[in-house]
């Protein structure tokens, strides 16, 4: 195990490397951002990950959500993405769910972080309830077109945003393995005990230019 995670030791130490194998996630959606989430945290050392999707793949899916090839078509996504992560290191547990994300937490399971793979506002809103209630941190993203938005849940919440309507955008890999990027970071400093900005929105696009353009706001608190 030392050697596997060599590089991680050299920025964080042993001591911390092996409080990860007590730390237990769960990602709802395992299409674009939530495929490229589990790749990215699948061989930090995370304890045992939780995959939700009740999906399948489709031939339109594979251009952008990277844990899955031609030939996965038909396959359940969560499956998919639980045996790569598996396959990539022997040290995590992944657990597929092939349910909608209302009879997964009818299950009970106790996790120390949700994290956002959605593309759907209805799900993030559940998500978020469930947060509250159940007292878990959340990491909310979200993509489209070039741009891209990420937000660690805390005292604040999704409702802030008083989203009426979503019409769907095109989409490239690049920008949803970026945004993903974010999240997993946020994420792994969290379950590492290091310090996390929380209830602030990043909001990221990129510009007519091509220059990677950050702003950050600050999220209201919600009752």
């Amino acid at each position: 195990m030392k050697t596997y995670f060599h590089r991680q030791i050299q920025l964080w130490g042993e001591k911390r490397q092996k409080s990860l194998q007590n730390k237990r996630v769960v990602i709802i959606g395992c299409g674009g951002l939530g495929s490229s989430l589990a790749i990215g945290l699948g061989a930090t050392g995370i304890g045992h990950m939780h995959l939700v999707d009740f999906d399948e793949v489709s031939t339109h899916n594979i251009h952008r959500q990277i844990a899955f090839k031609v030939g996965d078509e038909g396959k359940f996504k969560s499956e998919v993405v639980g045996e790569l992560v598996k396959d990539r290191c022997p040290f995590i547990k992944t657990t597929a769910h092939v349910d909608t994300f209302e009879k997964f937490i009818k299950k009970d399971i106790e996790v120390d972080l949700i994290i956002d793979g959605t593309d759907n506002l209805l799900v993030r809103s559940k998500i978020d309830k469930y947060a509250k209630k159940s007292n878990t941190p959340w990491i909310y993203g979200s993509v489209e077109a070039f741009h891209g938005q990420v937000c660690f849940f805390d005292k604040s919440g999704f409702g802030a945003f008083k989203i009426k309507k979503q019409k769907p955008a095109g989409i490239a890999a690049p920008i949803v393995m970026h945004i993903a990027s974010l999240q997993a970071n946020l994420a792994l400093r969290y379950l590492l005990g290091l310090s996390v900005k929380k209830d602030f929105l990043y909001y990221l696009f990129i510009d007519n230019q091509g220059e990677l353009i950050t702003q950050k706001f600050k999220m209201p608190p919600m009752d």
